[in-house]
């Protein structure tokens, strides 16, 4: 008796460490290769385009097809760049960003779902200009290998749109004059550590 109950143990012990879940790979942003930036409507007649200089992220996974990500982005809201010094300075006044009370933007995922092929959404909670909403952007990932540093790498575009009124920014000023829809772009090269 005491030799099968010895040897269920060991048979359920080994049963048990089949199932030890895979560890966590982290990715970091490589940012000589990565870019965020945005665009809005002026008048109802041109795009006036920017973008944060000043950002980092991580991306963990334990799965290769990046299914079961979770994103970590923040941005340096005083790193805001338009090319205009005079439109730059106004973005970041109490009139819209107010980066001296907000000086982070962050993103944390909630989700991160393959839609198929390469193709992902990505839902998490962005908080901008002290307000906290949840918003999903659409993924396209590609992965490969460095040939110089013989590392894996991982490349993601990210799009979508927020309506900066549901963050308080720019409430003064109506649709007609800046569209409350803010375009997202951005671009970025991961690296595996």
């Amino acid at each position: 008796m005491k030799k099968a109950t010895l040897m269920l143990t060991v048979a359920f012990t080994a049963f048990l460490f089949s199932f030890k879940t895979a560890e966590p790979t982290t990715w970091t942003v490589d940012k000589a290769h990565a870019k965020l930036t945005f665009s809005i409507t002026h008048l109802m007649v041109s795009d006036v385009e920017g973008a944060f200089k000043m950002f980092d992220a991580k991306l963990t996974t334990t799965k290769d097809d990046f299914s079961d990500a979770v994103v970590d982005f923040t941005a340096d809201a005083n790193s805001l760049n338009t090319e205009n010094d005079q439109r730059d300075s106004h973005v970041k006044s109490p009139a819209f960003l107010d980066v001296s009370k907000y000086p982070t933007i962050t993103f944390k995922s909630t989700s991160f779902k393959k839609v198929s092929g390469n193709n992902y959404k990505v839902t998490g909670n962005l908080t901008l200009h002290g307000v906290t909403k949840a918003i999903t952007l659409d993924v396209l990932a590609r992965t490969g290998m460095n040939p110089m540093s013989k590392k894996q790498v991982a490349g993601f575009k990210i799009t979508g749109t927020i309506n900066r009124g549901d963050f308080g920014v720019g409430a003064q000023f109506p649709g007609a004059v800046l569209s409350d829809e803010v375009a997202i772009v951005a671009n970025a090269e991961f690296g595996k550590n």
